[in-house]
């Protein structure tokens, strides 16, 4: 069966997205708070009509991740590039042992309708929800293994609320890596398919 490269793109972007995000909030301490709401999102959303359902129905909400995968595609093999390549392949790795857990996919479903009686009381991006998100990172998925190391300013990463921010964000890239496999993403494509990924990532850009 013929793969479907659109939604791959998407649910790839996802995965970049969260790298990108992860990277800004390791760096800096802040991050585009636009791309961040939409990664926080998707966590949510459990049962999607569409791939794009899963980025609130617009491509314009997957801007970040989609200019960061056509930087991956183009990557050397140092740099900030290769940085955010090490996340992307990370999170994929992740997500097949959380895969291959049902124990871990109970958990996590469990976790996030909690999450959703949670969203009642407090915003979605209030320190309660961005706790509660880190946590079921920290609880469910990093014990899987390998842990991803993130890197950038010591200082920053020592906050408590950036950590919790960047382990939000890693839930979310990993939302985005099963979704990536549901709709037929594999990593052979990033081998052999680049430039048809790197066209179709243009392409929905273009659309934005």
């Amino acid at each position: 069966m013929a793969k479907n490269y659109h939604d791959i793109t998407l649910a790839l972007a996802g995965i970049c997205q969260s790298a990108r995000l992860v990277q800004q909030l390791a760096q800096d301490g802040q991050c585009n708070r636009e791309a961040l709401a939409v990664t926080l999102k998707s966590v949510l959303e459990t049962n999607p009509a569409s791939t794009l359902a899963v980025f609130g129905n617009d491509p314009g909400n997957l801007m970040l991740g989609l200019e960061t995968l056509m930087g991956v595609l183009n990557a050397n093999r140092q740099g900030p590039g290769a940085e955010l390549t090490r996340y992307t392949l990370s999170l994929m790795v992740l997500e097949r042992k959380l895969s291959a857990s049902n124990g871990a996919l109970a958990t996590l479903a469990d976790r996030i309708s909690q999450l959703e009686r949670q969203l009642v009381h407090f915003d979605l991006e209030s320190d309660t929800l961005m706790s509660a998100m880190a946590a079921i990172y920290v609880d469910v998925v990093s014990p899987l293994g390998p842990r991803i190391q993130v890197t950038g300013n010591p200082t920053i990463l020592q906050n408590p609320a950036t950590q919790a921010r960047v382990r939000a964000a890693l839930l979310g890239g990993i939302r985005a890596a099963v979704l990536w496999q549901q709709v037929g993403g594999g990593r052979l494509q990033l081998m052999f398919s680049r430039n048809r990924l790197f066209e179709q990532a243009k392409k929905i850009l273009a659309q934005c």
